[in-house]
Parts: structure tokens; sequence; C-alpha cells
């Protein structure tokens, strides 16, 4: 199984009412949404399965890579990383799933796929973390393919 967790773009710093869940993305949050779209769907198969966080800020990333996608309130910014892998049937689902989410709990997904001893990991904001899990000598293991950043596709 492949897991791709894209962490959503930049967002305004808040709103007027105070609603987390309306912060939507800067100008900037835009192009680099608009750049990782793009690469992802030149890297991503076809029967690559998307989801993302019910917030405006990861709609309005995911939106980006013009396909298809499930939003699941499971992953909202208060997501547990139990919840998230949970959610993509990790690592039992074949496949590739992409996940647009938020920090912390992307970075402690990664931290804790990864083996990492710091328990969360610095994810950019509009970058791309790619994952996979696989068996070598009858040892499960998680790979990490590739990590991108929004300033450098």
């Amino acid at each position: 199984m492949d897991l791709v967790l894209w962490r959503h773009a930049e967002a305004q710093d808040g709103t007027p009412d105070g609603q987390d869940m309306a912060r939507k993305l800067t100008p900037k949050g835009v192009k680099q949404a608009k750049r990782m779209g793009a690469w992802l769907d030149q890297h991503l198969p076809a029967s690559a399965r998307v989801v993302c966080s019910p917030a405006a800020r990861t709609v309005q990333t995911v939106e980006w890579l013009g396909r298809p996608f499930h939003i699941r309130p499971g992953l909202a910014p208060d997501a547990s990383p139990l919840a998230l892998r949970e959610l993509v049937d990790w690592p039992q689902a074949g496949g590739l799933t992409l996940v647009v989410g938020h920090q912390p709990t992307l970075g402690q997904v990664v931290a804790q796929l990864l083996g990492l001893p710091t328990g969360e990991c610095a994810i950019k904001k509009g970058s791309v973390w790619w994952l996979r899990h696989r068996v070598r000598d009858g040892e499960p293991q998680t790979t990490l393919v590739t990590v991108q950043s929004p300033d450098l596709v």
C-alpha cells in the first residue's frame, strides 16, 4: 500500500468570526496547491483514492488535483494519527491513498510509520510525503518514496 500525505497549502491566519474550519487559502497557498496538484496528477495512478478533511483550506487544496475526492470528517484538524490510519486501512488496503490534511496529525503519522523517536515530523505547508508499505524477507517495512515541496516542483 502507498500512502501519500499532502498538507494543505498556506491558509489565512484566521477568519473574522474565528471559525478555523472556514479558513481559506492565501494567494500564495493557491500557487502552492496548483503546483503540487499538477505534480501529483502526473505521478499518481488513475486508481488512487483521494480523501480530505472537511476544512475549507484542504478542500481548496485538493481541488487543484483535478480528480474526484471524498471529504472525511475524521480528518478534521483535531484528528488523531490512529484515526487517519484506520480511515485509510493502513497497511491492509491495496493501491494508493492520498490524504489531504493538517499538522500535527500528518507529521505524527509520518513519525509513527517511519519509527522516528520524536513523535512528530514537521511537514511544510503544501508539501507531500509519499510512504510505501512492503514486506521484505518476511518483515513489514515502511519506506519513504519521496518528499516534495511546492517550491521545488
